[in-house]
């Protein structure tokens, strides 16, 4: 062989051996997350997971897959796959010994596949959303003439990975409306739209949005995103489902996002408001803020019907905050965690419990009253408070003024401590601690009733010292029954008992009419401290079946200072008192005296009480050491650099309300069997950007993903790209899906000018067929913006149900959208629509021109900010003509002014004006 045939064999053979280098080095670094962990989720860990174990081998965590099983051989052993009992069960043709038992066999490639694994070295890989994002991670070089930020050149690349293109930028008048509905939830004015199109500067685009994130309205669209996850609702749900005064918590949201506060905070005071330390200088206005924030984990439901354990129900309420919290900030199912250890993800059944213990210390208990409860005043009430104040602060001698009183102190809290300093002590019935089984709330919530034989209500913490009477207010059809006052416990030593008598006209007059009230007084004996009290109802001679609805009682003492003033100051104390206060549910620890502590519940049930746990996270995640062991300390841990989860989940969240579909599309699961992310350099990016560069600020972020030229790209999809990417997971269009309930009840009512545009305050009742309270709403408010709709969890507003909101019992991440016949129906004949049609049908018959076409097109261009094409206007006045025709022949009045109402209602049921 001459030196140039040696030489060509040489060039022959360079590029064969580097690919057969290139093979062996691509089998060499198989991925356990790419292609093992699939096929064990799939075919293995049902039965070798963390709900069942059998042969005592799971496919969890890596320490058990690595262990001996039952059967005292090694499942896997690393580097051997010829000695692992897990290849020879998976290979064998003894059917009662092959894997997986009972199923179809593994595939020859995917036996092949774990082979390689564990000739390899059976490398164990955490599942990738339990790894830190790269803080260094930046956009690819791909893209440029393209691109406007980061996200665009990693769409792109992706969309040249697929041998597709972006499409081209939507018109200007489509893509100001998806932009408006998309940031603030409403349509742009017709003025605004003509503004956008004639603006012809390079900032146009940039000027619209940065008008619309200024919005008022941006808090009231992005609150009805946060409202599904925080479950909440204006009733408390189960059998009963009484109303709960919550909305100060969705004013607080909506303001949160108007104010762009920025994300970790906003967790930290939901999670944990009343723990954050108080500087002596802070407004009393944060600490209201941020206690009222806490509302977030009081939204969970609570049953008031008589006879339920209030312990059960207050474990419920516990196992959900866990849940919820999870779901929320870390994208993770840990629901079924509470029975077992997850299917498939590596959470421990007790990890679920030490994650509870951080919640088990809170003071409310599912009692009939919310209580605890943070008051705060209306504008005038408050008012009324601060007059009164000033007013008897002057009134006092200097010994008893009180200097200490600033802005730093919440306002009920000064009334408070005022009357109870001039020796004014009344409690509420209804602000009991604990009860005898049965006792319930009567007249809204403000009397308890079921004060049968034996019955108790318990107050506790109540000072006695230098009490010596107490008067009782009630109403009763019982004569000759008593209220016994006890300390400490049930059958305590009696220190006060009262005989009641009948506040009607007739003696045994059912429960349900008694509408007159009466007081009764009785000595009490001299006790000094604070005492846990209990108040005792019995019959006398006769058997009453209630013997009466208790409203107050209130202590007095002939030392209180009060009783040195004249009557009209004293008059003034209980007028101050008796203001009343909007009450609302929130958070607080239990003192230490008073601690729970936390156990495993065996299978989930919290009367089988397993080991005892302390508050901790789980393994799998970062630690806690570097935080305090209670609510504040796991809100800052969750939105902790070092977390992995919490930035993607976000912004995952964010994304999806944008574009339709997540980045991961499982927005409630980051585990191993939720979606694989479609883009996951891209999420990772800007999970960075959201707290590296953003500073935790949601209008950043908002502002970076609207401005991308992927937002801004033409729905229009040709046939080749539908065939390719349907549901547009790559990104190859702009986002086209149908509008929330709340966008399209908001959007009929604004473009018709029925909209009432107030912000805030109590939920409204706008007309509701299966619920007649509406009947009693003040006109002006049945036409506000649907996140102000009352919430009943049992019967949710019908329209909104329809069209996919959801119940709001538990947490939920995301709406699936369906297409039912209900829909079609609803959007036709709902009573919103056909009140927007009828005011935009008056637009029309007042257009003085005399051509019908014109009509229509300043109806349509009322409606969509556009003029219709010629064919949509030939369409519509057909319509109208057919429609008028009919009328006249019934002979209808007003056939013209209906003609335009049917013709306008079929423009509000075009897809365009339900999708955006």
């Amino acid at each position: 062989m001459n030196f140039l045939s040696a030489k060509w064999i040489v060039i022959f053979m360079i590029p064969i051996i580097a690919f057969v280098y290139f093979f062996n080095e691509r089998k060499a670094i198989i991925s356990y997350n790419e292609s093992i962990r699939p096929i064990f989720n799939k075919k293995c860990i049902v039965c070798h997971g963390g709900v069942k174990k059998n042969g005592n081998f799971s496919l969890l965590f890596p320490e058990e897959a690595y262990s001996k099983a039952k059967s005292g051989k090694y499942a896997i052993i690393p580097f051997d796959s010829e000695n692992s009992e897990l290849i020879k069960r998976l290979k064998t043709h003894d059917l009662e010994a092959r894997m997986p038992k009972d199923k179809e066999p593994l595939t020859a490639e995917e036996i092949s596949k774990i082979e390689q694994w564990i000739n390899e070295g059976a490398k164990w890989e955490d599942h990738w959303s339990y790894i830190k994002p790269n803080k260094n991670i930046e956009p690819p070089n791909v893209g440029k003439q393209w691109a406007v930020n980061g996200i665009d050149n990693f769409i792109y690349e992706r969309l040249e990975q697929e041998g597709l293109k972006p499409s081209e930028e939507a018109d200007k008048a489509t893509l100001l409306r998806r932009l408006s509905l998309d940031l603030i939830g409403l349509p742009p004015t017709p003025q605004e739209t003509a503004i956008f199109i004639n603006d012809n500067s390079a900032n146009a685009y940039q000027k619209q949005v940065e008008r619309l994130l200024k919005s008022p309205a941006f808090g009231e669209r992005w609150a009805s995103m946060w409202l599904d996850l925080a479950r909440y609702a204006d009733s408390k749900g189960y059998e009963k489902d009484l109303d709960r005064s919550i909305w100060k918590y969705r004013d607080w949201v909506i303001q949160a996002f108007n104010k762009d506060m920025p994300f970790d905070q906003f967790t930290i005071e939901q999670l944990a408001g009343d723990l954050i330390p108080r500087s002596p200088n802070e407004p009393s206005e944060k600490l209201e803020n941020q206690l009222i924030a806490t509302a977030f984990h009081r939204n969970t439901m609570a049953n008031d019907e008589g006879g339920t354990n209030d312990e059960e129900f207050r474990n419920m309420a516990l196992i959900d905050r866990v849940s919820t919290t999870m779901e929320v900030w870390q994208g993770t199912t840990m629901a079924c965690v509470q029975c077992h250890s997850h299917p498939y993800d590596p959470f421990r059944h007790e990890e679920f419990y030490q994650l509870a213990a951080y919640f088990n210390n809170t003071q409310d208990r599912d009692l009939y009253n919310e209580k605890p409860l943070f008051r705060t005043f209306t504008v005038e009430n408050e008012q009324k408070v601060n007059r009164l104040l000033h007013w008897m602060q002057q009134q006092l001698p200097a010994k008893l003024q009180d200097n200490t009183f600033s802005n730093n102190i919440p306002l009920d809290e000064k009334r408070q401590s005022f009357v109870r300093k001039m020796g004014f002590y009344r409690i509420e019935a209804e602000a009991f601690d604990s009860t005898s089984r049965h006792i319930e709330l009567w007249n809204n919530q403000k009397e308890i009733m079921q004060t049968t034989e034996g019955a108790f209500t318990v107050y506790e913490d109540v000072d006695l010292t230098n009490i010596d009477e107490v008067n009782y207010r009630y109403q009763s059809g019982a004569e000759n029954a008593f209220i016994e006052m006890r300390i400490d416990k049930v059958d305590g030593e009696l220190i006060s008992k009262v005989e009641t008598k009948c506040s009607e006209k007739e003696v045994n007059v059912g429960w349900y009419s008694w509408n007159q009230y009466t007081q009764s007084a009785a000595k009490v004996k001299p006790t000094k401290g604070i005492h846990d009290v209990f108040l005792v109802y019995r019959k006398g001679k006769n058997f009453w079946t209630d013997l009466m609805h208790l409203d107050w009682m209130e202590l007095k003492s002939k030392k209180s200072p009060k009783n040195s003033f004249p009557k009209f100051f004293q008059d003034s104390l209980i007028k101050l008192a008796e203001i009343e206060a909007i009450a609302t549910p929130i958070m607080a620890e239990r003192p230490k005296s008073r601690a729970r502590q936390m156990h495993v519940f065996t299978r989930g049930n919290w009367m089988l009480k397993g080991n005892e746990v302390k508050p901790n996270v789980p393994k799998s995640l970062p630690s806690m050491n570097d935080f305090d062991q209670n609510r504040l300390g796991l809100a800052k841990w969750l939105v902790d650099k070092d977390n992995p989860l919490t930035s993607r989940v976000i912004v995952n969240r964010f994304w999806e309300q944008l574009f339709g579909i997540g980045l991961v599309e499982s927005l409630e699961d980051f585990g191993s069997m939720g979606a694989k992310p479609t883009h996951p350099e891209l999420l990772d990016w800007l999970a960075v950007q959201f707290m590296k560069e953003q500073k935790w600020h949601v209008k950043s972020l908002l502002k970076t993903m609207v401005m991308s030229a992927t937002y801004r790209q033409s729905a229009i999809i040709s046939k080749d790209l539908q065939a390719k990417d349907p549901r547009n997971l790559l990104l190859a269009r702009g986002p086209r899906v149908r509008l929330s309930s709340e966008q399209m009840r908001d959007q009929a009512l604004f473009v018709s000018n029925l909209l009432n545009t107030k912000m805030f305050g109590p939920s409204v009742r706008p007309p509701n067929p299966t619920d007649a309270a509406w009947r009693n709403e003040s006109k002006q408010n049945q036409n506000r913006r649907a996140i102000y709709t009352y919430w009943r969890r049992t019967n949710p507003y019908p329209s909104m149900i329809t069209f996919d909101s959801p119940q709001r019992n538990v947490c939920v991440s995301r709406r699936i959208r369906t297409n039912t016949p209900l829909q079609a129906l609803t959007a036709l004949n709902d009573t919103v629509n056909y009140a927007a049609a009828q005011n935009i049908a008056l637009k029309m018959a007042k257009i003085k021109s005399k051509k019908v076409e014109d009509k229509i097109s300043a109806g349509y261009y009322a409606i969509f900010q556009k003029l219709p094409s010629k064919q949509k206007s030939e369409l519509l006045t057909q319509l109208f003509q057919e429609s008028l025709i009919d009328l006249k022949r019934k002979k209808k009045q007003k056939a013209e002014y209906f003609a335009f109402t049917i013709t306008a209602n079929a423009m509000m049921n075009l897809d365009e004006f339900l999708t955006k």
